[in-house]
């Protein structure tokens, strides 16, 4: 067997050619030994005849057909696993980079995940609390779910993501475990370090698993960070019975880290020039969320993306949305009258939030608000395209009313400060708030009893956990 280096492609990264193999597999991991030492991993993603190309998961450099050793390990890459990877951090592939030492690890899994019966899968119920209120209240996030972010270059994705590994958790009366898997792809150095420094001076990094891809990281690497941390975090949930929560971001920088290699194999291309299995792609990923029977944990799934444009056609989004249950929408425009975070709660939704909430989950008012601010917020629309064309002053009372509504929604509902942490009752019990000041027969998506209840006064509720 002979090695030959086939020098650093501008597409696809550092590729090796081997001559005189038998028996290779795509997608098979390749250990490579430099210089009796030094240990590098490559992944097999082409082969014919007797020949197998192999994308290296790092500099090529320092290797040559004297000093390097190959060996094929005839598996595909396995991640060790421990309780002890909460609380560390790990580059792409999952070795450690945080300086504390290799992990003792109790097993091996394949990143690629088992095999999973649907029938063995159990429909996700109960919420998970960001302390976000646009999220919590409007598209609550379910236990088991897979809930997208779609955002776009220059929102604030970043700081969001951030703000929800600090205060996520399963509700102030749950005593079950929960942690968070968190994978970074493509990110920049600066975006690394604020992401490191922000968990650790929450004091919330002893429940977080990270893992990190830099963009100066090879494209290889990338594909496989996404599915590392769907290893850790299965391992968590169905080992060790945790409910864990992990967010991706991302995701377009891994679809078009896929094209890449797709376009290095020469593959023929699908829409904007991605291959044709981008959807099966995703789903291998989005379809690792959720709760198995007879397994006491759950995994739930945030996948943050930025939109190229701001295009929700585009394929990653549009594709994204058919596979998951939902999505978040940040807006430009809410960004620009600064608030935090810009939710766009019109074209966002979760389609499980019904079976998540209300009486033995939040609180019995929880749907009946939120389809009620959805249609108050939407008639703010209504009004403010009234007003643009015949003037505020000459508006009806009611309507004026619905202009101060939309404001005080915008910015106090929806905006929150990055360190607030709001819990679902301070969240519904804003919502009445913001209600109060529409008169009452203006409230037709909630029950004539809701509304004694709580219109007139502000009552303490209870969380049934």
């Amino acid at each position: 067997m002979t090695i030959e280096y086939l020098g650093l492609d501008s597409i696809s990264g550092p590729l090796v050619m081997l001559e005189g193999v038998q028996d290779a597999a795509y997608d098979e991991i390749v250990e490579f030994t430099v210089e009796r030492t030094n240990r590098k991993l490559g992944r097999i993603i082409e082969v014919y005849e007797d020949k197998a190309i192999i994308q290296v998961f790092e500099s090529t450099a320092d290797m040559s057909l004297e000093n390097t050793h190959t060996r094929l390990t005839g598996r595909s890459l396995e991640l060790p696993v421990a309780p002890e990877i909460l609380g560390r951090t790990f580059d792409g592939v999952g070795r450690p980079i945080d300086g504390l030492g290799e992990i003792d690890y109790v097993t091996k899994r394949d990143v690629n995940g088992d095999p999973l019966n649907p029938v063995s899968r159990e429909y996700p119920r109960n919420f998970i609390q960001t302390g976000v209120s646009a999220i919590d209240a409007l598209t609550t996030l379910i236990r088991g779910q897979k809930l997208p972010i779609f955002s776009g270059d220059g929102l604030p994705h970043n700081d969001l993501a951030a703000q929800i590994v600090r205060q996520a958790n399963l509700g102030e009366t749950s005593g079950e475990e929960f942690g968070v898997v968190f994978a970074a792809m493509g990110v920049k150095h600066d975006v690394a370090d604020y992401f490191r420094r922000t968990f650790e001076e929450s004091g919330v990094l002893d429940h977080v698993t990270m893992f990190l891809n830099l963009a100066s990281d090879p494209v290889v690497e990338r594909i496989m960070t996404p599915r590392v941390a769907l290893t850790a975090a299965e391992y968590l949930a169905y080992d060790r019975g945790m409910h864990i929560l992990v967010i991706m971001t991302d995701m377009t920088s891994y679809c078009e880290a896929l094209r890449e290699i797709s376009s290095s194999k020469q593959e023929i291309p699908s829409r904007k020039g991605y291959p044709g299995y981008l959807y099966s792609d995703l789903a291998t990923l989005y379809e690792r969320a959720g709760i198995v029977a007879g397994k006491p944990g759950s995994v739930t799934q945030i996948p943050i993306l930025t939109m190229p444009n701001d295009d929700i056609t585009h394929p990653i989004p549009d594709l994204t949305g058919y596979i998951t249950e939902g999505q978040i929408v940040l807006d430009r425009d809410l960004q620009g009258k600064t608030i935090y975070p810009p939710i766009n709660i019109l074209p966002s939704l979760s389609r499980l939030m019904k079976d998540g909430i209300g009486e033995g989950y939040t609180r019995e008012d929880h749907q009946s608000v939120a389809n009620q601010l959805f249609a108050s917020y939407s008639r703010v629309n209504e009004v403010r395209s009234l007003a643009s064309v015949i003037g505020e002053d000459d508006l009806a009372l009611t309507d004026k009313k619905y202009l101060a509504f939309g404001r005080e929604f915008e910015q106090h509902f929806i905006g929150q400060e990055k360190d607030e942490n709001r819990t679902i009752l301070e969240t519904l019990e804003h919502g009445w708030e913001l209600l109060r000041m529409l008169p009452r027969e203006e409230l037709d998506r909630i029950d004539t009893q809701l509304l004694d209840k709580y219109y007139n006064h502000t009552r303490e509720g209870d969380l049934i956990g």
